[in-house]
């Protein structure tokens, strides 16, 4: 995923968080400012009534928008991460909130007084994991049903319904209203978050495979070099002919090697089993190791998908650069064939080493082997190894028709 659509990503969800503010804190401060405010310009309301509702408004205005904004602020709420709002500004919304509902409910205004207590209820639960959130909201819902009920009981103005039922209904919308655009908010994060996390993880797969190719060419390529350097080292006084031929090859190995790493960088490298057949048997002969090469007639003339001689081919650049680095192998085997629908490359060598380790003294963990098992699997083949004695054996597998082989290749 490029820059590009990392910003249109970010632009998209800025946007909806313009979007959600002005749902959630924008549409609170509209209603607490056109409810409350009409009542507090309202002529007939008590003076006394109408200047502390006037400066409760303000507070709860103020405390309401920014306990919402730093709730769009913060990740998603959840059991195992909850969050808290601010106690200032906390205690400032719910001493303004029974402010705003105790004066409308002393002149018996049973649908005003829900207003504030039941935005301070919906703030509150905007910051506690579901489960608490349900509590909270439920239980503001049963407690709603009784001042207003109890105030008009008392007076006996004969609307204790509308004055228990109002207050219960405008605490559960509220709570929905708010509740609502904030999860979609949450959701919005959560899907941003892992798009990104996808990215991120694509990069590092593909920075794997890289690794892994670059390990295949210049593991190979630098082992073949370091023996031919030995072997024209120990030519150079007493076959001097020799020696320069050598010397030649390892020019040719070290531009090669150089050609494939820029082919690599490309994307566009390929491996061939034919190619990688055919050195390994120059390569160990150089090394003094008596290869037999035993290639199946089938298995010469079945036109194999590309990507699995491209695999294979790794296979056997691997098994050739083990024998090179992690034996003292003199006799060596190459058997390729099909057999019961899945081409078969088997290499297997002497004089392998109890504990092989690389060339600084630490154990091998055969990385190598083990991505080109994965990448095998993923083809829908195999690739197994076994250490028996002073006898090591690699053995490979692939359907010879795979609908989709996977092969780390570059895309």
């Amino acid at each position: 995923m490029g820059d590009g659509e990392f910003d249109r990503g970010a632009a998209g969800l800025t946007g909806f968080r313009r979007y959600t503010w002005w749902a959630v804190p924008g549409m609170t401060a509209c209603v607490l400012v056109l409810f409350v405010s009409e009542w507090v310009l309202d002529g007939d309301v008590p003076l006394w009534a109408r200047a502390p509702a006037a400066a409760a408004l303000v507070v709860e205005v103020w405390a309401s928008v920014a306990l919402l904004s730093r709730r769009l602020a913060l990740l998603p709420v959840t059991a195992a991460q909850p969050g808290g709002p601010p106690m200032g500004l906390l205690t400032a919304a719910v001493g303004a909130g029974v402010v705003l509902a105790a004066l409308p409910l002393a002149v018996r205004n049973y649908g005003l007084w829900p207003v504030a207590p039941a935005l301070v209820v919906a703030i509150v639960a905007t910051y506690l994991p579901p489960r608490h959130r349900r509590l909270l909201v439920g239980g503001a819902v049963v407690l709603a049903l009784l001042p207003g009920s109890l105030v008009s009981l008392a007076e006996g103005d004969g609307e204790s319904a509308y004055a228990a039922l109002f207050p219960a209904g405008l605490v559960a919308f509220t709570a929905w209203v708010t509740l609502g655009p904030l999860w979609a908010w949450d959701t919005a994060r959560r899907l941003d978050a892992a798009r990104r996390l996808e990215a991120e993880l694509a990069v590092k797969e593909e920075r794997l495979r890289f690794a892994a190719d670059l390990h295949d060419i210049q593991g190979h390529h630098l082992q073949v070099i370091a023996l031919k350097s030995e072997l024209a080292e120990r030519l150079v006084e007493r076959d001097p002919a020799r020696a320069a031929a050598e010397m030649k090859e390892i020019r040719q190995l070290a531009a090669d090697a150089l050609s494939d790493t820029r082919a690599v960088v490309r994307g566009y490298r390929r491996t061939s089993l034919d190619d990688e057949i055919a050195n390994a048997t120059r390569v160990l002969a150089a090394a003094g190791i008596d290869a037999r090469m035993t290639l199946a007639p089938d298995a010469v003339a079945t036109d194999l998908a590309e990507a699995a001689r491209h695999l294979l081919g790794l296979v056997m650049r691997e098994a050739t650069t083990n024998v090179l680095r992690h034996s003292r192998a003199r006799h060596a085997e190459v058997d390729y064939r099909i057999a019961g629908g899945h081409a078969r490359l088997r290499v297997r060598n002497d004089g392998a080493e109890e504990h092989p380790t690389a060339l600084d003294g630490t154990a091998l963990d055969g990385t190598g082997l083990r991505g080109l098992a994965e990448r095998l699997e993923a083809a829908g083949g195999e690739l197994t190894w076994q250490h028996d004695g002073d006898r090591f054996v690699v053995e490979a597998a692939l359907p010879t028709c795979s609908p989709n082989p996977v092969d780390g290749a570059a895309p």
